[in-house]
């Protein structure tokens, strides 16, 4: 428990002993002020109840403070504002049980699925999948610190005529070529082929504009078009060609993604594939009939009315019989409940399918499945480069793989710039430029709140001072240093006086774990990243203005680098949470 929360017990027990009130919460803020005190308590709410002046309130708090705990060192009143000083012995006694229980997490018992990246193979991971994988993995590694036992897992879209596009441009215009034969990676090769195919299709379309169709018509009528949704009906028959042709070119995308993911570093426990999936949801559909909560038109089709909540009426099956995402979705989630023990199922995804996700939700409930209520769209917000945003089919998306080269470069010029690595080998400076480069654009991404679109800045990222990965991996890296100088070995001390500085560094490491709860209950990284900001701010200011090294008293001595030694390692498992590595020298 954090000392703000010990007080607020605390505070809490003596408002129901003294005054004989029940469930009043008063607010305890960190002190700011330039009056002495480490915390203040606001006495206002008190004064309707008690019918008394808040500067009474306050001293009595005060004094029954002071008597029944063994917290307070002394307090103050200031126009209704309790002022509090802690006792030196209570922070360094909760500095002991930061150390005692850093490794400890309370299982919860309780198992959480998260789904994230679910690409489609027919073009390689762009910007949008950078900020979804990061957010997907971070929150991920949060819900597992905050006792969770979670699943990750991504369902690939594997089949479909974007993927027959890429396929029937490569069979008439690959001339046999592979990835490797060309040394181009997988996904980007096969990427190329969709690019391909846009091209062709748009000239045929062109084409047939100037012959006096319309132009809706010719986008109909482009025999390469017609040759994609033959590729696909002989793909759904079980072709064996296109199917092999299928299974190859998927083949090279796969290898692509992985060599990606790894770059990223973010992974998965399980991996679905839609050419699997999207038979699913078809029983649930007899199951929706039969309880009355779908109804079927006169064409065969079959709906779902759910006006009475604020939606429209959502087509399930196609009057040929043939189902939609909706319905994919919908068998997708009933099959991932069936086989793992889940409490609550997120789906990491942009805000654009917003709407998607209220009508998957409210149609699992209507069909009666309990745990719709524990299903979540951790919905994102778009994300744009200085330069502007993205186009797939035009060939001009960000591309992932560019981006995390780019930041790697970044970080080997600014590094270069500043002389860091001068004494580094080859393999150590590249290391580093890596580790920094990915830092900082995986903390840039996650500072901000999931929900807000952001514009990646890569040149604002990679910068040794302000909010940066980069900036607290430097901190990280001083501490390593100051360490490495010195025997660390944890002794208990006491009747030492602290800094302020040095209190603050304790409150902020105090509040960790009270973080990655908040953080795991709002599915929130911006949080933790916020939170490791703060406490390198608060161990710079104890490391200016504190002797740690040059410290005579061998018992503040060792305290201030015990001090160091937990700063660091909550550095390293608030950035490991966000999915960033540290370097020990910088």
């Amino acid at each position: 428990m954090n000392i703000k929360d010990i007080i607020e017990e605390k505070l809490s027990e003596i408002i129901l002993s003294v005054f004989q009130l029940k469930d009043i919460a008063l607010e305890v803020q960190e002190n700011k002020t330039e009056f002495e005190g480490d915390f203040t308590i606001v006495t206002f709410p008190l004064v309707k109840q008690l019918k008394k002046n808040p500067e009474s309130i306050g001293v009595e708090l005060g004094e029954a403070l002071t008597t029944q705990t063994e917290l307070l060192e002394s307090f103050n009143v200031v126009k209704g504002f309790l002022n509090i000083k802690i006792k030196n012995q209570f922070f360094v006694d909760n500095f002991k049980s930061i150390n005692d229980n850093f490794d400890r997490i309370e299982k919860k018992n309780s198992t959480v699925m998260v789904e994230y990246s679910s690409p489609n193979t027919n073009k390689p991971l762009h910007l949008g999948h950078i900020r979804n994988n990061l957010l997907g993995f971070s929150v991920a590694q949060i819900l597992k610190e905050d006792g969770y036992d979670v699943v990750k897992t991504q369902i690939i879209n594997d089949r479909g005529i974007h993927i027959c596009k890429s396929m029937l441009a490569w069979e008439k215009f690959g001339k046999g070529e592979t990835p490797s034969s060309t040394n181009t990676k997988g996904d980007k090769f096969v990427g190329n082929y969709y690019v391909e195919f846009d091209k062709h299709y748009k000239k045929e379309i062109a084409e047939l504009v100037a012959e006096g169709i319309s132009e809706e018509q010719a986008k109909k009528d482009a025999p390469l078009m017609k040759e994609a949704q033959k590729m696909l009906l002989d793909w759904e028959n079980g072709d064996e060609k296109v199917r092999n042709l299928w299974n190859e070119m998927n083949s090279w995308v796969y290898e692509g993604f992985n060599e990606t993911y790894k770059r990223l570093g973010v992974s998965f426990d399980q991996v679905q594939y839609e050419s699997n999936t999207y038979i699913l949801g078809k029983d649930l559909i007899q199951e929706g009939l039969d309880k009355g909560v779908l109804y079927q038109k006169e064409d065969g089709s079959v709906w779902c009315d759910l006006t009475d909540e604020g939606l429209d009426q959502k087509l399930l099956l196609r009057s040929d019989g043939t189902s939609v995402y909706m319905t994919q979705d919908l068998g997708t989630a009933v099959e991932r409940f069936k086989q793992n023990d889940i409490k609550k199922l997120i789906y990491t995804v942009g805000n654009e399918q917003d709407y998607h996700f209220q009508v998957l939700f409210k149609i699992l409930g209507k069909l009666g499945y309990s745990w719709a209520d524990q299903l979540y769209h951790l919905s994102y917000g778009m994300v744009e480069l200085p330069n502007g945003k993205m186009k797939s089919r035009e060939g001009t998306v960000v591309d992932a793989d560019d981006l995390m080269q780019d930041m790697h470069d970044i970080a080997k010029s600014k590094s270069e710039e500043l002389g860091k690595l001068d004494n580094f080998t080859e393999e150590e400076k590249n290391e580093n430029y890596e580790n920094v480069g990915m830092g900082a654009l995986k903390y840039f991404m996650l500072k901000v709140d999931p929900k807000k679109k952001m514009l990646f800045n890569p040149e604002e990222s990679i910068d040794f001072n302000g909010n940066t990965g980069p900036f607290i991996q430097y901190t990280y890296a001083r501490i390593q240093s100051l360490l490495a100088k010195a025997d660390v070995e944890y002794k208990e001390v006491s009747n030492i006086e602290l800094s302020q500085s040095e209190k603050e560094v304790i409150m902020q490491l105090a509040n960790f774990k009270t973080v990655v709860s908040k953080s795991a209950e709002l599915l929130s990284p911006a949080l933790i990243a916020n939170y490791v900001y703060d406490l390198v701010k608060s161990y710079n200011s104890f490391y200016q203005s504190n002797p740690i090294l040059n410290q005579d008293d061998e018992n503040i001595k060792q305290f201030r680098l015990n001090l160091s030694d937990i700063t660091a390692k909550t550095i390293k498992k608030s950035l490991g949470l966000l999915g960033i590595g540290t370097v020990n020298r910088m």
